[in-house]
């Protein structure tokens, strides 16, 4: 067992114990409408393989055959207590459940749906499935406003696909290249950063790219001073 591997297991397990009163309290009240309060979707992991990834359930029952993987800030299918378990990222708390398992890291790309995106990877993109996924990322940091940038499109898969995707894949891909233990530290403070001062979480995470040698025009759109364009391609820096 690796040491990244004794610490997922380690961390996830302890955190699993001391959070488990708030986890059964939300738990209750996400079935308060009937519903399962865990939503498995599945996303594919290390290796190609499918695994079941666990969600506190933030939309109404049955919207996977209401519309698509990306969700708007607008979408109707979020509830009003999702809207909250999202904008704090409760949400993803029983992945820890994964992390235990083994299907999942503290710290790594995030996982994808096949029709959301893995099936149209590019032979680079194929590289993320290397490793296991994460419960977060620089991506998850970066594009933690995620639903207010697809807010307003027509095909908010599209605009996901066309914005987002390839963006969070190079950032992935470059995590892939100069990950230590360190690194993962540091994404784990800037992620709980981001839930409370996210402009200082996103300077954290320009400063890590920057000192991985990142493309100027990664560490400029990881800035998010300005709208998103889709890059010109997913390459790595040279060195």
């Amino acid at each position: 067992m690796t040491a990244k591997r004794l610490f997922d297991a380690g961390v996830s397990a302890i955190a699993l114990l001391l959070l488990s009163p708030l986890l059964i309290l939300l738990c209750a009240l996400v079935a308060t409408d009937g519903g399962p309060p865990i939503y498995a979707g599945i996303r594919v992991g290390r290796g190609n393989r499918d695994f079941r990834m666990f969600k506190f359930r933030t939309m109404a029952l049955d919207a996977d055959r209401a519309g698509g993987t990306s969700t708007a800030r607008s979408d109707p299918r979020v509830t009003g207590l999702g809207r909250a378990l999202r904008r704090w990222k409760v949400d993803e708390l029983p992945q820890l459940a994964n992390v235990l398992a083994g299907q999942m890291s503290l710290v790594g790309p995030r996982p994808n749906t096949r029709a959301g995106g893995v099936d149209r990877y590019s032979p680079d993109e194929m590289g993320l499935l290397s490793v296991r996924p994460g419960i977060t990322d620089l991506a998850s940091i970066v594009f933690a406003d995620e639903a207010d940038i697809l807010n307003g499109a027509p095909d908010a898969d599209a605009a996901y696909d066309l914005l987002i995707r390839p963006w969070k894949s190079r950032l992935g891909l470059l995590y892939l290249d100069r990950r230590t233990f360190a690194a993962d530290l540091r994404i784990i403070a800037l992620t709980l950063l981001t839930i409370f001062a996210r402009p200082v979480a996103l300077r954290g995470a320009v400063r890590l790219l920057e000192g991985w040698g990142a493309e100027p025009d990664l560490i400029a759109v990881c800035r998010r001073t300005t709208g998103l364009t889709p890059p010109a391609r997913f390459g790595l820096p040279a060195g």
